[in-house]
């Protein structure tokens, strides 16, 4: 067999379920399913198929690949569809080739990001894999230039999220597609051209625990009769979801609806027959449009503060309020200092007849 007359393709649709079939046969852990973001590879040597690859959606959670990247809690959610997961390698032939599977591994991965890209509309830029050690030693990886970067603690990914009971921890391996992956994955401000579409955040659970208390000074206007939710909690869920992504009143009221108990009881929600509620979107709608827009911006910069890290530089943002015009037809103008890392406004301004003046 003659390496350089291998082809390496993506599967077509009408090869799925054989391609289904052969690795539920021969791999040690059988068949993956086509959840989300997938990719399935073919290599072929004249009609004969030589090898099978998946790329899949990469681990939700890996310290020590997170700690490789060096990025932030907050930022991974957003990230992590830059990443993809090698989850099956199968080597069909059993003759005995030298370099076959680093030949076709480093083929494969040539041509991944722009098939993503095409299927997808985002590049990878960088690629991981979970080796077993107790079945193998990671060396087709190794003689790709894949860099071991420490081992997972053993858990698996279950229907209700993560196994109670440890297995066997698997050996990590990452490659770069992208020469600065480490350093774009990890930047405070992602680079336009790998963003992708919304904006999307992690919170932890003591931020979670945090969110109401910055919001219980602000006035409720609602009647103390009949309310069956605190204002605190309700801004402080509002508050959360937008930090994740969410922009509309039916978003927020979506994922609130998708948080677990344990996130409910962060944020103290009403406690009713066993179960924590959270609030309908029809009180998220209500309270939104009616809590002093003034109080709340102050409640967001005490929040960003207590969690903030020193700015190494400013963002000038510039806007014109378009219901803002004097007789002469001239319109407000406000300008902001924002913190790149923090977005923390230091300072307002903003001009109209009588010029510029402080906020």
């Amino acid at each position: 067999m003659q390496l350089n007359q291998l082809t390496v393709r993506p599967i077509l649709k009408q090869e799925e379920s054989q391609y289904r079939q052969r690795m539920e046969s021969h791999h040690y852990l059988g068949a993956i399913p086509k959840i989300g973001e997938t990719l399935w590879y073919v290599a072929t040597y004249e009609t004969q198929w030589v090898a099978l690859i998946s790329f899949s959606a990469a681990a939700l959670k890996c310290a020590d690949r997170d700690r490789w990247i060096g990025w932030r809690y907050r930022h991974q959610t957003g990230r992590l569809k830059l990443i993809a997961n090698n989850s099956r390698f199968l080597i069909l032939t059993e003759k005995q080739v030298n370099n076959l599977g680093s030949y076709i591994l480093s083929r494969c991965l040539k041509r991944l990001s722009s098939d993503w890209m095409l299927k997808y509309r985002h590049p990878v830029l960088l690629v991981e894999t979970f080796v077993d050690p107790q079945r193998f030693h990671g060396g087709v990886y190794r003689a790709s230039n894949w860099q071991a970067i420490g081992s997972t603690k053993g858990f698996r990914r279950t229907t209700q999220g993560y196994s109670a009971q440890t297995e066997v921890r698997k050996l990590i391996f990452v490659k770069a597609l992208h020469r600065r992956a480490q350093r774009v994955l990890s930047h405070p401000q992602l680079n336009p051209q790998f963003k992708l579409g919304e904006v999307k955040m992690n919170i932890t659970a003591d931020q979670m625990r945090s969110l109401p208390d910055f919001f219980n000074e602000i006035d409720d206007p609602r009647r103390t009769q009949g309310r069956r939710h605190r204002l605190s909690t309700v801004l402080g869920i509002a508050t959360a979801a937008v930090l994740c992504g969410m922009r509309s009143y039916e978003s927020i009221s979506d994922w609130a609806d998708s948080l677990t108990q344990t996130s409910r009881a962060h944020f103290r929600c009403r406690y009713d027959n066993g179960r924590y509620v959270v609030p309908s979107l029809s009180i998220f709608r209500n309270l939104l449009v009616r809590v002093d827009p003034s109080e709340l911006e102050l409640a967001f910069t005490a929040w960003n503060k207590a969690y903030a890290q020193d700015d190494s530089s400013l963002a000038i943002v510039g806007k014109v309020m378009c219901n803002a015009i004097d007789e002469k037809g001239r319109q407000t103008q406000i300008m902001s200092a924002v913190g790149h890392r923090t977005g923390i406004c230091y300072a307002k301004k903003s001009r109209d007849v009588a010029g510029w003046k402080w906020l």
